[in-house]
């Protein structure tokens, strides 16, 4: 099977659909692959890379990390998936870091070329502010929940976001995720989210099967408010 050229997989990348074949044989030129192990920081909060970071395979989750070392998870990253526009624009440091949870390779533009594309093409700018309207958007759900629902209520809302459907009624979660993560997207203890998760079991919400995926039985799960 033959390889993949810089311009076939810039071509797979949502945010550069719209360049011409010109524009692509010209931005091939001007960005790098990179890989990065299980665990790596592409980028780091606080600090500034002067680059745009796109996802082409694996999986990356923002964490934001208070003077206490304490973490929360701010949200998963995937193929297509941008990092590091916003410094970018703004010229400021990063809001947050984000660290790899497998191994994943991205394509690194950077800054100079990032903004002659923005400048050359309203596609890619179209799809830079849809990209960050949506994470304003996931921003403002993450502040609800925090305000508005128990924490039963946000681990349901966790869970089922990250769920896949399958069959009429049942959604599934196969990708990793600890009772730790949870606890870092939901502002809870660990000992808290367990509770919580052995609740869900007793009461059948969640069942684990032989592939060891959590299995979620009712779609009503995220809107559970239990005591």
């Amino acid at each position: 099977m033959a390889m993949l050229t810089t311009s076939d997989l810039l071509r797979r990348v949502p945010i550069f659909a719209g360049l011409t074949p010109a524009q692509i044989s010209q931005l091939s030129g001007n960005v790098v692959k990179q890989r990065y192990k299980r665990g790596e920081l592409i980028v780091e909060q606080g600090k500034k890379s002067g680059a745009l970071f796109i996802i082409l395979s694996g999986r990356a989750r923002v964490v934001m990390t208070d003077r206490r070392g304490k973490e929360v998870i701010l949200n998963t990253l995937g193929p297509g998936d941008c990092i590091g526009e916003m410094s970018l624009i703004d010229g400021e440091s990063h809001s947050a870091s984000v660290k790899t949870d497998v191994q994943t390779d991205v394509l690194v533009l950077s800054y100079s070329e990032f903004v002659r594309c923005l400048a050359e093409n309203q596609s890619i700018a179209f799809w830079i502010m849809k990209g960050l309207v949506q994470r304003l958007r996931k921003s403002g759900e993450m502040v609800s929940s925090l305000a508005l629902m128990d924490v039963y209520g946000r681990v349901a809302k966790v869970l089922v976001d990250a769920a896949q459907p399958q069959g009429e009624s049942d959604l599934v979660i196969c990708e990793k995720m600890t009772r730790q993560d949870i606890a870092k997207m939901v502002g809870a203890s660990r000992e808290m989210v367990s509770r919580v998760m052995r609740d869900f079991e007793e009461q059948g919400f969640i069942q684990t099967n032989e592939a060891g995926c959590f299995v979620l039985k009712e779609r009503r799960l995220a809107l559970r408010q239990l005591p």
